[in-house]
């Protein structure tokens, strides 16, 4: 770089950390800017459990996982994946290795480390933070130009830049910095945003005060659920969820989430089967239901036989009456397919992740805003969804690299003012 610009990276999570070291790397003068007093608090929350950092599966088949959106994440992804994602954290003195689910983890489970050593070799790097700076979009919305004006401690400051890199996230846990608030100016500059929706998140259902009241909170474990949408997409997966007081949530749920609220939004409603004895073929549930129990209840009987007991029992009784209970075919049956009625996904805020954003169609290949853009954006706030399992991270961290490689394009090519 022959002249040093200034770029300004607005947003402090993993988009925006990754946009400021290629720029840093680059020798840029990087200014990041957070409203919230401290970086990476999503990065910190979703680390609780152990930071699932990306994926070993095969290559073609993690980029599937981005479904509609693939053709427009393959190129960010070829450049920054699961490998390089890996070595960027070996990189930091993390060493990670791959969990029995082919997750891939740091050795000690905890994000906090990573984050201290990144923003160390940021700050090395030079990067200015500044925080408790909320963006409050330009001074001439319309065109996207101008100082960009940012909400302080101190009130209302104007900073001027060559380049921005927009990485403000979806809209789900707003109290942690993602709140959309940025929506309506990019709107106003003539982006096309696409409605933010939430992401792998819980759903809503009838369940009865008896059943919530003693259930709330249970997972149900080693079942499996099915549900083939309105459109023939068809979804099945063998895990566990938890029930709610309101619905279910939880990480077989949250892998169909897009399917189920898609149909919810179209059709009012959508019904998942649970299949609550998966290991077992329909006819040996029938023989087992069926063997004589002489004496013995029937939740004995069906515990003795099939090991079906407290939660598992009791959606059974929220979907079979006293007398259906009693016919062994329709007892059976249900104890394969329970249907369960959803009627709305959760609040986003409630969400892991949010659907919806910037649309590709908006931007150009380098993720700018117009062909002559000297604003560009990454990460969560850009129109794409994936499921949990380290997709969501690395898609993130991959986007704010190519952010930061379109800003060098444009320098390089003297488009910086």
């Amino acid at each position: 770089m022959t002249d040093k610009k200034t770029v300004a990276v607005i947003g402090g999570g993993p988009a925006g950390l990754m946009a400021a070291e290629v720029l840093s790397a680059a020798g840029a003068d990087v200014h990041l800017y957070d409203a919230m007093p401290s970086v990476g608090r999503k990065f910190l929350l979703a680390g609780k459990g152990g930071l699932n950092l990306t994926h070993s599966e095969p290559y073609e088949i993690f980029v599937s996982r981005f479904g509609s959106r693939q053709a427009a994440l393959e190129p960010v992804l070829a450049q920054c994946g699961p490998e390089q994602v890996r070595a960027w954290a070996h990189g930091l003195g993390v060493e990670t290795f791959v969990g029995t689910s082919g997750r891939v983890f740091p050795k000690d489970m905890k994000a906090a480390p990573l984050l201290r050593a990144w923003l160390h070799r940021l700050r090395v790097a030079g990067v200015r933070f500044h925080m408790r700076h909320r963006w409050l979009g330009w001074q001439d919305v319309e065109k996207a130009s101008g100082s960009l004006r940012f909400s302080t401690p101190d009130g209302e400051h104007a900073v001027q830049a060559d380049a921005v890199v927009l990485a403000l996230g979806g809209a789900s846990w707003s109290r942690l910095g993602s709140d959309g608030a940025w929506v309506p100016w990019l709107q106003a500059a003539g982006v096309d945003v696409a409605p933010l929706l939430p992401a792998n998140c819980g759903f809503d259902m009838d369940w009865t005060e008896h059943f919530s009241s003693r259930f709330a909170g249970q997972p149900f474990k080693s079942v499996a659920v099915a549900f083939t949408d309105s459109q023939g997409r068809h979804f099945a997966r063998k895990g566990e969820f938890v029930a709610t007081a309101t619905g279910i949530e939880g990480s077989l749920v949250y892998a169909a989430s897009a399917l189920l609220r898609d149909e919810i939004a179209a059709h009012g409603s959508a019904t998942l089967t649970l299949d609550l004895l998966p290991d077992r073929s329909a006819e040996q549930v029938l023989a087992a239901v069926r063997h004589p129990r002489g004496a013995r209840s029937l939740s004995s009987h069906l515990k003795s036989r099939l090991g079906i007991e407290g939660i598992k029992a009791g959606v059974l009784h929220e979907v079979l009456t006293r007398e259906a209970m009693q016919v062994p075919e329709q007892l059976a049956a249900t104890l394969k397919a329970v249907p369960l009625r959803l009627k709305a996904a959760r609040p986003i805020d409630e969400a892991i992740s949010t659907a919806g954003g910037v649309r590709f169609d908006a931007l150009d290949a380098r993720l700018g805003i117009g062909s002559d853009a000297l604003v560009f954006c990454a990460g969560e706030m850009l129109d794409w969804e994936a499921p949990t399992g380290g997709y969501l991270l690395t898609a993130s961290m991959a986007s704010g690299a190519a952010a930061a490689r379109g800003v060098l394009a444009r320098i390089d090519r003297g488009q910086c003012a």
